[in-house]
């Protein structure tokens, strides 16, 4: 929703997946919320926290809303729960709704397909989020793996892929 738990954490973490598997040149990641909550604020201190003791740094990341071009530019529009994923659907131009699904979409072994918001909660909804994307992280970079055939060394496409978590 705000832009400084959920989506800014899988950010970092799928950021820090794809460099880890030397994948960068095939991505454009980015986070937004569907609300001007926090717009221009860096991710609340405990999603920071949590991240940094996996080794994600978060800080240099900035909340904002998403835009109506983010439709066009991004290839997968992947919201943490529903209540978010309806609200993108109701400004999303038709043409790009098939962009739209759950980000646990990705990891079906879950058992759940919503990222639980960890804001009014304590450091454990935070430290629970991050396990959570990182499996769904894990997921989804396999799975665009496969549906685009991107590895390491394979020339990047015109298109580029451009997931957003």
């Amino acid at each position: 929703m705000g832009n400084i738990c959920r989506s800014p954490t899988a950010e970092g973490v799928f950021r820090a997946l794809v460099e880890r598997e030397g994948l960068t040149e095939f991505f454009e990641i980015d986070s937004a919320g569907t609300h001007a909550y926090h717009v221009g604020n860096p991710p609340d201190e405990r999603a920071q926290r949590a991240a940094l003791r996996c080794g994600v740094d978060l800080g240099r990341l900035r909340a904002r809303r998403v835009r109506g071009g983010d439709f066009e530019s991004f290839d997968y529009i992947l919201a943490m729960d529903r209540e978010n994923l309806e609200e993108l659907e109701t400004i999303c131009p038709p043409e790009y709704r098939e962009r739209l699904q759950l980000f646990l979409s990705f990891a079906p072994d879950l058992g759940i397909d919503e990222v639980p918001d960890p804001y009014y909660g304590g450091t454990g909804g935070f430290d629970r989020v991050l396990s959570m994307v990182e499996e769904g992280g894990t997921a989804l970079l396999e799975a665009l793996r496969r549906r685009h055939g991107v590895s390491e060394g394979t020339p990047a496409a015109p298109d580029g892929v451009h997931p957003e978590p």
